[in-house]
């Protein structure tokens, strides 16, 4: 007779890193090598799920950021919402939309970034514009240095910089 099968089984998982999306790869089967020909095979699932897609733009004329911290909070107050004016809208709009954020180079290191809560059509006076409205909070991130460019570049996630811890997220505004 064949060995009887125990209920008891193993979950493996692994996570492949895909640019833009995670694979969770997770297969069962049983903790014995051997099994009973007539049962069913072990089960394999793949969990497809989307991680946010970042936007990295230089941020010319700032120097430090609470420079960028004051002249955003002077723009919030005159229009009411923060907009960053671009050429060309994303193709890839709904992967970045409430997900992704965009990471501020300042001074040839990425130092800070914004949510972006939503992407716009406007006219301009220059004609039809894209406006990225961010979120007011700015959250430091660790240095990460970048060369100069034209324009914005796609940031995957797990190219992105992390975040610095809460009590360092403050700024130069809470030193003695």
């Amino acid at each position: 007779p064949a060995p009887a099968m125990t209920t008891r089984s193993l979950l493996f998982s692994l996570v492949v890193n895909v640019p833009s999306c995670s694979v969770a790869i997770m297969k069962e089967w049983p903790t014995r090598s051997t099994y009973h020909l007539g049962l069913p095979a072990p089960r394999a699932w793949v969990t497809l799920t989307s991680m946010p897609l970042n936007i990295l733009k230089l941020c010319v004329g700032i120097d430090e950021v609470e420079q960028l911290r004051s002249v955003q909070a002077r723009r919030l107050q005159e229009q009411g919402a923060l907009r960053h004016l671009t050429r060309h809208r994303p193709r890839r709009a709904d992967e970045i939309i409430g997900k992704g954020s965009l990471y501020w180079v300042i001074r040839g290191y990425v130092q800070v970034r914004q949510m972006i809560i939503a992407i716009e059509s406007v006219r301009h006076k220059e004609g039809k514009r894209c406006a990225l409205v961010l979120d007011p909070r700015l959250v430091l991130t660790e240095h990460q240095p970048r060369r100069p460019h034209q324009g914005w570049r796609y940031l995957d996630a797990v190219d992105s910089p992390l975040d610095l811890p809460s009590e360092n997220a403050t700024g130069a505004a809470s030193l003695p």
